[in-house]
C-alpha cells in the first residue's frame, strides 16, 4: 500500500472517529465542564450520567421499548418477507413484475407521506402508543427491501435442489426450514442488519405513534430540556448507549454483509 493510500485511509477513520470519541468524551464530564473551556478529556471523570439512565426509568424504559418493537419488527420482517421473495425467486405469475416494483415504490417514499394515515387508523383501532404499531409501520418500509434482498440471494440456488428434496419425501415447510434457509443464511443476515438499523434509527414514525407507553429512546434524546437547560452530559451518555447495539449488531452479521456486497445484491 502507497503512502498516499494509507495517508487518506489514516485521514478518512480519524474523520469518522473523531466525534464518536468527542461524544465518549462528552459523557464522562459535567455540564458545567462541557459548557466551560475545551478539553479533549475529562478533568472531573464522573460517571452520574450513566448512572442517572440506568436509574431513571424515563431513560431506561425508553432503550426497552426501542429494542422491543425494533425485534418485533425484524421478526415480522423476515416471516413476511421469506414466502414472498420465494414467490418471486421460483414463479412466474401475471403482473409479478409489476407487483415487485411497486413493492419497491413503497420504500421509496418518505415516512412523512405515512404518517397521518398511520396517526389516525391506529388511534381508531386502539394501537396507538405500542410497540407493535410502530414495528407494523416500520414494516412498510422494511418487508420491500427485504423481499428484494432475499429475492436476489433466493435466484441464486439452483432450482434442482427443490425438485431433489420433493423426489427424497421433503414436504415444502421442512424443505424450506432445514434445507433451503441455511443455504441463504447470508441473505437472512443481511436482512435482519438493514431491517434493524432502519427500525432503530427512524424517528419519525416512531415518536409521532407513542406518546408515553411505547416511547422510544431516539424521542426521549429529543426532550432532554429542563429547567436548568440541556443536560449534555446525560444526553452524550445516552447517544453513546444508543451506539452500542447498532455496533454489536454489525460485528454478528459483518461477514453476511460481506458477502451480499460480493454477490452484487446490497
Amino acid at each position: 500500500m502507497s503512502k498516499t493510500k494509507a495517508f487518506g485511509i489514516t485521514l478518512y477513520i480519524l474523520f469518522v472517529l473523531v466525534p464518536i470519541y468527542w461524544l465518549l468524551n462528552m459523557s464522562f464530564k459535567t455540564n458545567e465542564e462541557i459548557t466551560g473551556e475545551l478539553s479533549f478529556w475529562p478533568k472531573e471523570f464522573t460517571l452520574e450520567n450513566y448512572t442517572v439512565i440506568f436509574t431513571d426509568p424515563s431513560w431506561y424504559m425508553g432503550y426497552f421499548n426501542s429494542m422491543t418493537y425494533v425485534g418485533m419488527n425484524v421478526v415480522i420482517t423476515l416471516l413476511v418477507a421469506l414466502p414472498a421473495a420465494y414467490a418471486f425467486s421460483r414463479y412466474k405469475f401475471l403482473g409479478d413484475k409489476q407487483m415487485f416494483f411497486w413493492l419497491l415504490t413503497n420504500r421509496m417514499a418518505p415516512p412523512a407521506v405515512f404518517l397521518l394515515p398511520f396517526f389516525q387508523l391506529y388511534s381508531s383501532v386502539g394501537l396507538f402508543d405500542t410497540h407493535i404499531a410502530v414495528a407494523l409501520a416500520h414494516c412498510l418500509f422494511n418487508v420491500p427491501l427485504a423481499v428484494w434482498i432475499l429475492e436476489g440471494f433466493m435466484s441464486g440456488v439452483p432450482r434442482e435442489i427443490d425438485e431433489t428434496a420433493y423426489i427424497d419425501g421433503y414436504s415444502f415447510p421442512r424443505f424450506f426450514v432445514r434445507i433451503f434457509l441455511p443455504m441463504i443464511r447470508s441473505g437472512i443476515g443481511v436482512t435482519a442488519f438493514f431491517a434493524f438499523m432502519f427500525s432503530w434509527v427512524e424517528l419519525l414514525l416512531a415518536r409521532t405513534l407513542t406518546s408515553v407507553e411505547a416511547k422510544p429512546i431516539a424521542a426521549i434524546m429529543t426532550r432532554t430540556i429542563g429547567a436548568t437547560g440541556v443536560d449534555w452530559g446525560v444526553l452524550a451518555a445516552a447517544g453513546v448507549l444508543t451506539i452500542l447495539p447498532g455496533l454489536l449488531v454489525i460485528w454478528f452479521v459483518r461477514n453476511h454483509v460481506a458477502k451480499g456486497f460480493a454477490l452484487g445484491r446490497v
